[in-house]
């Protein structure tokens, strides 16, 4: 079975770019109303680091995992600004139940914070396909 999205296809990123994702994240999830669980989930690390994350995004080794994650998220991020013209659907959508076959009454938040970037793929995927109109 193949990983839902290859890390081995990521750009090449330095760790400025890597930092600057991941600050970017932080501030989404806080946007979000993310709990320390939720941010521990979607970030795939456990409480300490988090906690060295928020204090010092700088000095986070932002390894190919974590990268990814980010990427899923922000990529779920952007879909919300184009799929929505106000502040309170851009960042409070993840929080609704969705009753569309993938969520089947649970939000999007939930699905998410499985841990699993599966999860993020498939929220992503489910996302962008209404942007395109397909759902």
């Amino acid at each position: 079975m193949q990983p839902a999205h290859d890390t081995r296809n990521l750009p090449a990123l330095d760790d400025q770019a890597r930092h600057t994702a991941l600050r970017a994240v932080l501030k989404l999830l806080d946007l979000w109303q993310c709990t320390e669980k939720e941010k521990t989930a979607l970030l795939g690390v456990g409480r300490s680091t988090l906690h060295k994350y928020q204090s010092r995004p700088e000095s986070a080794r932002v390894s190919n995992d974590l990268l990814e994650r980010l990427s899923y998220l922000l990529n779920i991020h952007q879909v919300l600004r184009t799929l929505f013209g106000n502040r309170e659907n851009v960042y409070g959508f993840v929080r609704m139940p969705n009753h569309n076959a993938y969520f089947n009454g649970t939000s999007p938040m939930e699905a998410m914070s499985t841990g699993r970037v599966a999860s993020l793929y498939e929220v992503f995927r489910h996302l962008d396909s209404l942007r395109g109109g397909q759902w």
